[in-house]
This record gives C-alpha cells, sequence and structure tokens, in this order.
C-alpha cells in the first residue's frame, strides 16, 4: 500500500485552465485533412471543421489553441488567410514534406474554430521574415473596433463585424532556431521594438503578452532575455520554453527498459520549470513573466501513424505516451503558482496528438481521455500532494489534487508498466464528505493504443474505491478519483 498525502491547508494557488492548451500548427496533416475537411466535404463538419473532433474536443473544455505555429508562423503572411481567392504557396515545412499551403484555414476559420470549441485564441506572431508594422496590421484587423478603420471595415466584409477577442498574443516563435536563429540578446531586442509597434494598436491591457523563450535547459537565453526585459518599458506577462521529452525507442514497439527511459525523460518537466522561474524570480520579474510552455510532448520517429508518413512529424500514441501526458500535467498543477499556460504539441495527426484522422476516420488517441479525466482541474485551487517512499522509478506514483466547488480531485499515474499499485490518499486539514468516484485509463498492455480497425481499445472505464478511499492503479495506468469535502473545507476554499 502506498500512502498520498493530501495536505488541505497549503494551497499551492489555482490552476490556470489555459494549463490544459492545445496546439494548432499549419504542418503535415494538423490542419489538411485533420480538423479541417472543408465546407464541401462529404465527410460531416462544421463550416468546413471535422465535425467529430470537433464534438469529441468540446467534451475535455478545451481553454485555448495556439495558432498557426510553430515554425510555420515565422513565414506566414497573414492576409494569405483572408478573403477570396487565397494563394498557395510554399510553407515553412514544404521543403520537409512537398506540400503546399492552400491558406484556406486563415484568421477568421481559426476563431470560428475556437467559437465552437468556447476555447481563447492565442495567436504566434511572425517576427523573423516580416516587419512590425505588418503584425501591427494584422492586430488592428483583429482588433479595431468596428467600421472604426480601414482594416475594420474590410474584416467587416469578410464576415465578421465585430472585432475578434484574443486574449493571447505570441511574439515570435523558436527564436532560437527556426524563427530566425537569433540571439537571446538580437531577440530581446525586436522583442522590444515589435511589443511596443503591437502596444500601440492594441493598448498596454488588451491581452497577456509573451516573449519567446529557450529551447529546454537553455538557462543562458532565459538569462539574456529576462535581464534585457526588466531594463525596457516593452509589455510583457509570460515567457514561453519548449520541451520534448523525445524519444526511447520505436513509439508503439518498445522495450520495459524504453519505457522507463521515456518516463524518466518527461520528469524533466519539473526542472525545467523551478530552474526557469528561479531566474524569473532572481530578477524579480515575477508579476511580468509567468511560465508559458507552449510546446512540449514526445517526438518518437515518424511513420508509426495512420499515414505511414505522408503526414510530417505524425506518429502513433499508446499508454506510454498517455502516462507522459499525465505525469506532465501533474507537474503543471503542482507548479501552478509559476506556469499560466501549456500547449501540448499537437491537435492532430503531430506528435503527442489527442486525434488520429483519415478521410472519414477519426480517433481518440490514449492522450485525449487523459485531458477527459484532468479536466476538473481547471480552474480549481491546488494543494500539497505527498507521495510516501516514491523510489526507484519503477515503483514511483505521479500525483497532483485540487479543489473546487467542494470536490477534491486527484489524479494518478502508475509509472510501473509491470506491476499494479495499490494507492490510498489520507486528507490532512479537512475531512471527506460520503463517497467518492473513480475512472482509470489503461490497456491490456504497456503499448495498448487505438486504430482506425480497434478505435477504442485504450478508454476510461469506471474503478471502484473503497470507503477508505483506496484505489487499484493497474500497470501503467491513469486513475482520477473524486471526492466531496465536509462544509467547512468548502466555505475555506471559497474564502481562499
Amino acid at each position: 500500500m502506498k500512502r498520498i498525502y493530501l495536505v488541505y491547508p497549503e494551497k499551492i494557488g489555482v490552476i490556470s485552465p489555459e494549463i490544459y492548451g492545445h496546439f494548432a500548427e499549419h504542418i503535415g496533416g494538423v490542419i489538411q485533412d485533420g480538423i479541417w475537411v472543408g465546407r464541401d466535404s462529404k465527410i460531416p463538419n462544421i463550416h468546413g471543421f471535422r465535425k467529430a473532433l470537433v464534438e469529441k474536443l468540446k467534451r475535455i473544455c478545451p481553454p485555448v489553441v495556439r495558432w498557426p505555429g510553430g515554425c510555420f508562423a515565422e513565414t506566414y503572411r497573414w492576409r494569405d488567410g483572408i478573403g477570396e481567392n487565397r494563394p498557395v504557396r510554399a510553407g515553412w515545412w514544404t521543403s520537409y514534406d512537398g506540400r503546399y499551403e492552400t491558406n484556406e484555414v486563415g484568421t477568421h476559420e481559426f476563431m470560428d474554430f475556437c467559437n465552437m470549441l468556447g476555447a481563447k485564441p492565442y495567436l504566434a506572431m511572425n517576427v523573423t521574415s516580416v516587419s512590425p508594422m505588418e503584425v501591427r496590421e494584422w492586430a488592428e484587423y483583429c482588433a479595431a473596433p468596428r467600421g472604426s478603420t480601414t482594416l475594420a471595415r474590410e474584416r467587416e466584409k469578410n464576415g465578421s463585424p465585430e472585432p475578434f477577442s484574443i486574449p493571447y498574443w505570441g511574439v515570435g516563435n523558436e527564436n532560437w532556431g527556426g524563427g530566425g536563429n537569433m540571439t537571446p540578446e538580437f531577440y530581446t531586442l525586436e522583442y522590444r521594438r515589435f511589443s511596443t509597434v503591437l502596444q500601440n494598436v492594441l493598448g498596454e491591457s488588451n491581452g497577456f503578452w509573451v516573449c519567446g523563450g529557450a529551447n529546454g535547459s537553455d538557462y543562458a537565453w532565459t538569462e539574456q532575455l529576462v535581464s534585457g526585459l526588466k531594463q525596457s518599458r516593452a509589455p510583457v506577462n509570460g515567457m514561453s520554453f519548449h520541451y520534448y521529452c523525445g524519444k526511447a525507442g520505436h513509439a508503439v514497439d518498445f522495450s520495459k527498459s524504453e519505457w522507463y527511459e521515456l518516463l524518466q525523460k518527461a520528469e524533466r518537466m519539473e526542472e525545467l520549470i523551478e530552474r526557469h522561474y528561479a531566474i524569473v524570480k532572481g530578477h524579480s520579474m515575477e508579476e511580468r513573466l509567468r511560465l508559458v510552455v507552449d510546446e512540449w510532448g514526445c517526438w518518437h520517429p515518424e511513420g508509426s501513424g495512420p499515414s505511414g508518413g505522408r503526414n510530417l512529424y505524425e506518429q502513433q500514441s499508446t499508454m506510454r505516451d498517455a502516462v507522459v501526458a499525465a505525469i506532465t500535467l501533474n507537474i503543471f498543477n503542482n507548479h501552478c503558482d509559476k506556469v499560466q499556460m501549456a500547449n501540448v504539441a499537437q491537435l492532430c495527426n503531430n506528435l503527442h496528438s489527442l486525434f488520429l484522422t483519415q478521410r472519414e476516420n477519426c480517433i481518440a488517441t490514449p492522450n485525449y481521455y487523459v485531458y477527459a479525466m484532468f479536466r476538473h482541474h481547471q480552474g480549481a485551487t491546488a494543494i500539497r500532494t505527498i507521495v510516501e517512499d516514491n523510489d526507484p522509478l519503477d515503483r514511483r506514483i505521479s500525483a497532483s489534487a485540487s479543489v473546487k466547488d467542494g470536490i477534491l480531485t486527484l489524479t494518478l499515474a502508475n509509472y510501473s508498466c509491470e506491476e499494479a499499485v495499490e494507492a490510498e490518499p489520507e486528507l490532512f486539514g479537512a475531512e471527506w464528505s460520503g463517497e467518492a468516484t473513480a475512472s482509470v485509463l489503461a490497456g491490456e498492455c504497456m503499448n495498448a493504443h487505438n486504430t482506425f480497425e480497434a478505435p477504442e481499445q485504450v478508454v476510461t472505464k469506471e474503478l471502484r474505491v473503497s470507503p477508505s478511499h483506496h484505489v487499484v492503479i493497474p500497470p501503467s495506468g491513469v486513475v482520477v478519483m473524486r471526492a466531496g469535502l465536509k462544509d467547512s473545507a468548502v466555505n475555506d476554499t471559497i474564502m481562499n
């Protein structure tokens, strides 16, 4: 029996719903034959977007979607994606897979997609291959009041009289690499220049401004960026960084040792959060630089997805990927005082996807079900969790807990791909009220996954909970347990 101590009085902070964010880049099969099938398609759609995907995604309450990239953003011209007769052009990824960008999905379509989902839009803006004026005009096109400017009237002509509500603005993407191969000093100056021009049209209080941070553990980039922004008047609210835990063997045919290798890589996310934020705190920039992990996930060798390699970076997702997702989301919950937003890469047919699609087929991966299980954490107050005897790696449990509206949500992931683990939560500083409910995500083996032929090999199932709230987590399994708290704890939560 492994005890999990839930320290109710020790509240970490409110879990920003945007931690459960998503990412839709114009790459491979994410947009084309992914979320987008076209308005005239025989595949059921809503305004051109795949109906089955939209309906499934709405069920997990997606809070935010990042678009149009990724590296794609750094050669994107926003005017290509508005109005009639849109040009077909080479995009960022054309030299990788020979596929051209049709620009069928542009600004209006993306906003429509977000409205369907009830999600907030997060625009990644080009700072590599255009001028600040072009980015400013895109912002004006999106945000200018109805009828106020020529660009606002053009937006109305294109079907949207009222301005778009865009709370998140990202200035650049991976500028240490594909986004211009810049030095941190150069990017910091570019951020200051672009954000100042954007602020001029949007206003200082319009939205949450995200600067482009480091690649993984490049703490030198963070030090230079934070130092340079501290000395400026540039508007900034968040700092992104990207971390892919990468691969360990094949996406599907991996060994037990490769299972544990990948989970250990996923754990590095906690160190990255702590060390990047320590630099922010060292410069007393906590009020201006919340962390935004707007790309994360596994990155397996290509060719394991249903397209057989046609869709760039498409991969199959197994229970190993689901456990990585659970570990990562638990880390974000436990550091919600530092992390404002995170965006798993990506939504469909690419890397750590929630969906795999092809023509009329659309299935949810095990990753999707993790997001469904964890959705109750959004907007809840995280409390401290302590797992006893949590070493070595193959005996470890990942855990996080939160309270909202008098309900405690506890999410657990079993690192072991060989043995079940019994877990019993012990609550300190509050009392349980009534019975608990739970569900479990697990497959028959560690590489269990869903396919077009067998789309429900891995789905959530109800799990029995004992009167003491004791649960059994199967090998390579993920569990969510929810239980009520007595009124005194509920009132304390509301007051906090």
